[in-house]
């Protein structure tokens, strides 16, 4: 098993945020992938989704608080993006290369995933076979990302790395985690 403990940084801004850290776990075992995540601080201060009693695929996710991963093929330019919502929702998006040919990833028709809220904390777990989009012997590399939205309506994007002049998680230098 490949077990690798991150945590994310806002991309610069000149704004004051709130007292916020993002960390959490990803680790590989053949084709199984496993993501945590913690959300710590003053959640009053985040705009969180209530859970939902319909969970489903929705488009947008990231228009609001957010949690997100992208999956890439080591050596390809083909990837694919994962949203997850405190609410429940999710969904998948498969590119052909920066940006390029996105669709929703058919495959895969449910998420495994749970939202757990407290008041100072919300975690994320996922629990995935990838085997419907990648073989096990493929080599992966992994970016992963949050989009905060603040009670007041600001948004923040958090990342292990923001590489560009602007916040954008679809470049690939920022799939840094290797499984």
């Amino acid at each position: 098993m490949n077990k690798q403990i991150f945590s994310l940084q806002p991309f610069p801004s000149t704004k004051t945020l709130p007292n916020l850290k993002i960390a959490g776990t990803i680790a590989r075992n053949h084709n199984q992938l496993a993501i945590s995540y913690q959300l710590l601080g003053d959640l009053k201060e985040v705009a969180i989704a209530p859970p939902s009693n319909t969970p489903m695929r929705k488009h947008e996710l990231w228009k609001d608080t957010c949690f997100e991963f992208f999956l890439g093929i080591k050596d390809s330019q083909r990837y694919w993006e994962f949203n997850l919502s405190p609410a429940g929702h999710w969904n998948v998006y498969r590119f052909d290369g920066y940006r390029q040919g996105m669709q929703e990833e058919i495959t895969l028709t449910i998420l495994p995933f749970n939202a757990y809220q407290q008041s100072d904390s919300l975690a994320i777990t996922l629990d995935m076979d990838l085997d419907k989009i990648i073989s096990a012997d493929q080599a992966i590399v992994v970016a992963i990302t949050t989009v905060i939205k603040h009670a007041d309506g600001e948004v923040t994007y958090w990342a292990l790395t923001h590489q560009g002049l602007e916040a954008d998680f679809h470049l690939q230098e920022s799939f840094v985690i290797a499984l």
